[in-house]
């Protein structure tokens, strides 16, 4: 048996027995898990650049008048390992995975079976989504562990900043796929996006340090508010107000990323 046509015989059920969208999408993730782990280098990339990145965190932090934006070097580390790790093990992972799968005619042959659109995009993105979420947790711990942390003032805004990202990264992998046209491309296209977010979101620099004009404009960046509700549950420091912002933000992007992948997701390959 084929590496691509696992995913397709993996949804087959017996003769006359009946499936659910549960069943169907957990048979699908399991092959896609497998397809997964046989690609060393998206391997390497979602589990090991998410653990050394707030290392260079760190570092800069240590230049930095944190104390004049009211965090510590834990409360930027702690947020910004978490960004990387939704950017690289989720957002960029997915990127390639839907771009491969089209390519391939997986996601062709699937659709012909008994899986819906939406499955067949969930299906697909679970293990990255699992291992994104599994990944946060454990940076989280590592984390609050070596630089000292005290535990989170609001631990629910924390939750619910990662499982805003969890989602929305999800849904920008599929519509970043979306325009992208081969695997090889794939390294390419989610760059301006991790680029953008690393550096004007709030991994790298506190936006309360930058002007407020550019800072205004930053909190409107898909990423800002997860990081923002993550601080925020450690901190305990956001506003009612602030806080309803944040969620909003991610909702929104999240909804617009979801309309963008209905109206333009490719199922068969470009040419």
């Amino acid at each position: 048996m084929s590496a691509t046509d696992a995913p397709a015989r993996a949804k087959g059920p017996a003769r006359g027995a009946v499936t659910t969208p549960r069943s169907r999408m957990t048979a699908l993730a399991r092959a896609e898990l497998t397809l997964l782990g046989r690609n060393k280098g998206t391997v390497f990339a979602a589990l090991f650049i998410p653990f050394v990145m707030p290392f260079s965190v760190r570092a800069g932090a240590e230049e930095m008048d944190l104390g004049k934006a009211g965090l510590t070097i834990g409360t930027l580390v702690l947020p910004a390992a978490i960004g990387f790790s939704l950017l690289f093990a989720v957002y960029s992972a997915l990127v390639g995975v839907f771009v491969v799968r089209r390519e391939e005619l997986v996601l062709k042959r699937l659709r012909t079976g008994e899986l819906r659109d939406a499955e067949i995009l969930a299906g697909s993105a679970l293990p990255a989504v699992l291992s994104g979420l599994v990944q946060s947790l454990l940076l989280a711990v590592g984390c609050a562990v070596l630089l000292d942390l005290p535990a989170p003032s609001a631990p629910l805004l924390s939750v619910v900043g990662l499982l805003l990202g969890l989602v929305m990264c999800a849904a920008l992998a599929a519509v970043t796929a979306s325009f992208t046209r081969t695997g090889e491309s794939a390294q390419v296209t989610p760059l301006p996006f991790t680029f953008v977010s690393m550096l004007a979101s709030g991994l790298f620099f506190p936006l309360e340090l930058l002007p407020d004009r550019v800072a205004s404009v930053c909190e409107l960046l898909p990423l800002t508010p997860v990081v923002t509700l993550v601080r925020g549950g450690w901190t305990g420091d956001l506003s009612a107000a602030e806080t309803l912002s944040a969620v909003a933000t991610a909702v929104a992007w999240t909804v617009l990323a979801v309309f963008a992948v209905r109206r333009r997701f490719r199922w068969e390959p470009r040419h």
